[in-house]
């Protein structure tokens, strides 16, 4: 808990000081250069993180809609996502948006399966979506679980809809040469991009946080 505080704080405060210029700046992809280097983890830990906070509310798009982890996690397989909200033109958000037990947190499953699912995340109502979220609620922070970079196109045009970009990097797993081509797919001018290394042997700051944590007790 208290390292998804040290990963949330510099992305809030992003989202809180961008100038009115950086459009998107409470929009949050998550992402990573391959799979299953737990970026679906990183995004609900750090959704529910972020639900925390006395200022804030937090909608979670599950946008990985190949291989949607967080909407099987849940276990909502079977509910209407985002995939219907972008081929029915007569959904709006709210049909697909589903309510938590934890306040302030929203959730978007990624739908069904579809034969163009991944296409979809590069189309028009998607960009429309996007940068309606944007400006709707500006109090909401927005982090939409991404496809990997290098597995699909279409997981770059999300990247170029956003303000921010948190890149999950396995440890002793991820090469250099996949980040660094992934991190070339990111248009980063006017974009905060940050990395999260998952997977570690052992815990940043373990020590310290014990002692913290003697105070929170």
């Amino acid at each position: 808990a208290e390292e998804m505080r040290h990963i949330k704080r510099p992305l809030l405060l992003n989202a809180v000081g961008a100038s009115k210029d950086s459009l998107g700046s409470n929009l949050i992809m998550v992402t990573s250069s391959r799979p299953s280097e737990g970026k679906s983890y990183t995004s609900l830990n750090l959704a529910m993180s972020i639900a925390k906070e006395r200022d804030k509310t937090v909608l979670l798009v599950d946008a990985d809609v190949a291989k949607p982890g967080v909407t099987r996690v849940l276990g909502l397989e079977s509910e209407k996502g985002l995939v219907e909200y972008l081929v029915d033109d007569e959904l709006t958000l709210a049909d697909v948006m589903l309510k938590t037990n934890v306040p302030n947190f929203r959730f978007v499953p990624a739908g069904r399966r579809h034969i163009h699912s991944t296409e979809l995340l590069a189309s028009d109502g998607m960009i429309a979506l996007v940068k309606d979220l944007s400006k709707r609620y500006p109090d909401r922070i927005v982090i939409f679980d991404s496809p990997p970079l290098l597995a699909t196109s279409e997981a770059a045009v999300v990247a170029s809809l956003v303000g921010q970009v948190v890149m999950v990097v396995e440890s002793e797993k991820t090469t250099k040469q996949e980040l660094d081509e992934a991190l070339s797919l990111i248009d980063q001018n006017n974009k905060y991009v940050g990395l999260v290394l998952n997977k570690a042997r052992g815990s940043f700051g373990t020590d310290y946080y014990g002692y913290y944590g003697s105070y929170g007790d």
